[in-house]
């Protein structure tokens, strides 16, 4: 397989992968390019390259942006704005967690806390609900709390830590 072969299936299929997460697939694909390419890319070569429109390929790198693994770059004497991706994996993985933790975690702890305050905490039911929603939210909590070591921590204690608990 070549480079440039290379580079397509792992954008392709990174894309693919993302979905699976829950990531919108062009998204996915926008960032694999952008961590691929050896430069910063300018929206109409994301646009050539992935072969998508402009709005989604603006809207995709926006979104990357807000993310915090995209970052704008200027090229002296080019009026472009050009796009390079943070290429620390580690960064990445705890930018990502950071992310997910903000946009899938912290809405449910908010929601089920709000779940538990019910009034009628005597209505027949009432007890079973309550200490479903605590089980719910020590495991919730528990994830939090996962996740905010994992973005606290660096690559070598966070690896031993996971190679400890697998063994």
């Amino acid at each position: 397989m070549t480079l440039s072969e290379a580079k397509e299936k792992y954008i392709q299929t990174w894309g693919t992968f993302a979905t699976n997460w829950g990531i919108n697939r062009t998204m996915a694909q926008v960032h694999a390019l952008l961590i691929a390419s050896e430069k910063p890319l300018s929206t109409d070569e994301v646009m050539q390259q992935l072969e998508i429109s402009r709005g989604n390929a603006n809207m995709n790198i926006r979104a990357l942006m807000d993310w915090g693994i995209v970052k704008k770059e200027f090229v002296k004497g080019d009026r472009k704005e050009y796009f390079i991706a943070e290429k620390d994996v580690w960064f990445l993985f705890k930018q990502i967690t950071k992310e997910r933790r903000k946009r899938e975690i912290e809405p449910v702890i908010s929601f089920l806390e709000e779940l538990k305050d019910i009034e009628d905490k005597d209505a027949e039911g009432a007890e079973e609900f309550i200490r479903l929603m605590n089980d719910f939210s020590t495991v919730t909590g528990k994830i939090n709390n996962i996740m905010d070591l994992a973005i606290k921590s660096d690559d070598h204690w966070l690896v031993g830590k996971i190679t400890n608990l697998l063994k």
